[in-house]
């Protein structure tokens, strides 16, 4: 029968040095060499001492299962971050325009009058960069178009406006003359091809793709072609005679392929995001991925703001679906590896 007694002084720990453990250090405690395994030590008893070494199967079962409820954890952080951004997004209101009885003098007759679905006069007459005279049908019927009305002398805002349009669409993986096509019209009739194809030259150096020379048009017209499109459009401007040139507002237009408005948008700078999901919906989605139906089921045009702004409903539901079909998934695998093991 093996008698339990305590430690006399000359005894040591298994694997140590002839001297007493120094005062103060556990004594259960065992040097491990480097590069031996890991074991643990159990008091001793009558002078024996006890180890028992981890499995090393359990420890690495264990530490998948964490690693892929890690996974699920950082999905449903991600869905719910999302959530949150576009409720934000939905709750912002955007910048509105003033209006007319509160505007500046001599400006109560500029302004943008939205006109959604409004046919863009087809016969309408007017002269290409070239000089060649067409007809705006002649590009209807093809893709959708972005159409934005400017004037090519002048000193500030249509510069700006065709600045940003270029640099917006620059960002764009949709090219001109691919998916889409721009109408740059002027409204000005005394500006001439000569001054378009000069615009159109300086914007196309820019833009640097290969197809755009054949879907960006800069176009010049009589009074009677500019006054019936920008009736159409609802874009009002005025002539001052005292500077000589013309009082206007700014923004673009996303024309269906048969030539009606599907949105307006303001300002001088425009998101690529919201252009790209415009020119989709505009096109009945014959262009664009499975990756944009999603986001237009997500998101819809506010013609209060010119912009897209998310559906929070619908947002919480494909993100609670997502979770539960990781949840699913995650749950298949671990019953998987648990029948396997």
């Amino acid at each position: 029968m093996m008698e339990c007694c305590p430690r006399t002084q000359g005894e040591h720990f298994e694997g140590s040095s002839s001297e007493p453990a120094p005062k103060g250090r556990d004594r259960t405690a065992q040097r491990v060499s480097p590069g031996s395994a890991q074991t643990r030590t159990t008091p001793r008893m009558g002078g024996a001492s006890v180890r028992g070494a981890s499995c090393p199967f359990h420890t690495s079962h264990a530490r998948k299962r964490f690693a892929i409820l890690d996974h699920v954890l950082a999905i449903a952080l991600i869905l719910c971050c999302t959530s949150i951004c576009a409720l934000s997004q939905a709750m912002s209101k955007g910048i509105m325009s003033p209006p007319a009885n509160v505007r500046p003098p001599g400006l109560k007759n500029v302004a943008i009058e939205q006109r959604l679905n409004e046919q863009i006069p087809p016969q309408l007459v007017f002269r290409d960069e070239t000089g060649k005279t067409v007809r705006l049908e002649d590009y209807f019927g093809k893709r959708p178009m972005i159409l934005n009305l400017v004037y090519y002398q002048c000193p500030m805002l249509c510069g700006e406006v065709l600045s940003g349009l270029e640099s917006a669409l620059r960002v764009l993986k949709f090219d001109i003359g691919e998916e889409f096509d721009v109408l740059t019209i002027s409204f000005d009739p005394r500006e001439t091809p000569e001054m378009a194809s000069a615009k159109k030259a300086e914007f196309l150096k820019r833009y640097k793709r290969p197809r755009a020379e054949q879907g960006w048009h800069f176009l010049t017209g009589p009074q009677e072609s500019i006054a019936a499109l920008t009736k159409a459009a609802g874009f009002q401007y005025e002539y001052i005679e005292k500077t000589g040139q013309f009082a206007h507002a700014t923004a673009i237009m996303i024309l269906t392929p048969d030539g009606r408005i599907s949105q307006y948008y303001y300002g001088v700078e425009f998101a690529p995001k919201d252009l790209r999901l415009g020119l989709v919906q505009a096109s009945d989605n014959k262009i664009g991925t499975l990756v944009d139906q999603v986001l237009l089921y997500c998101y819809h045009y506010d013609p209060a703001t010119g912009k897209y702004s998310a559906i929070i409903t619908r947002i919480v539901r494909l993100s609670a679906i997502a979770t539960i079909l990781t949840l699913g998934v995650m749950f298949v695998a671990l019953s998987r590896r648990r029948t396997t093991t």
